[in-house]
């Protein structure tokens, strides 16, 4: 099954693209969709729409695990993200493509281990259990793979409880 995650963001958007078979996954693509912070939201909506089709329409996933919106502290940060979230999931469901949604929580937990985990313990998991030789030099790429591992981890365990 390929499986396209996605880190929503209104300036950065990541992506990982994996291939899950049972427990296994590896590699396909990582990446991000970028905007100019001088354009109107408007275009940086389309721009990651387009992005997102595109990604859609190359690859094919058969599911697509986007992070669930999560602010603690700064709101004004979490309107643009939901509207980033929204084109996106916009994106998938035009495609027909399967959605779930994980916290940062749940992504941490299923990668590392550790729901208070560090940047860097992600990439670095991100890197071993994807066989890379170096971690992802984006944070966005390498959330993107762990919300996308995170979905193989519990589309797996669910498939053997049945």
């Amino acid at each position: 099954m390929i499986i396209l995650g996605i880190d929503p963001g209104t300036a950065i958007t990541g992506y990982g693209l994996i291939e899950a078979c049972g427990s296994n996954c590896s590699l396909l693509d990582y990446g991000c969709i970028r905007t100019a912070a001088k354009q109107p939201t408007p275009q940086r909506l389309q721009k990651l729409y387009r992005g997102m089709m595109q990604l859609l329409n190359n690859n094919h996933p058969q599911q697509v695990a986007v992070e669930k919106l999560f602010f603690n502290r700064n709101a004004s940060t979490a309107i643009p993200v939901g509207q980033a979230r929204g084109v996106l999931l916009l994106a998938c469901a035009e495609s027909g493509v399967e959605v779930a949604e994980y916290t940062p929580l749940q992504v941490k937990q299923a990668v590392v281990g550790y729901g208070r985990a560090e940047k860097q313990q992600i990439q670095f998991m991100v890197a071993r259990l994807l066989r890379m030789k170096t971690p992802p030099k984006s944070d966005d790429a390498a959330d993107a793979l762990a919300i996308a591992l995170t979905h193989a981890h519990f589309y797996h365990t669910r498939q053997i409880r049945g």
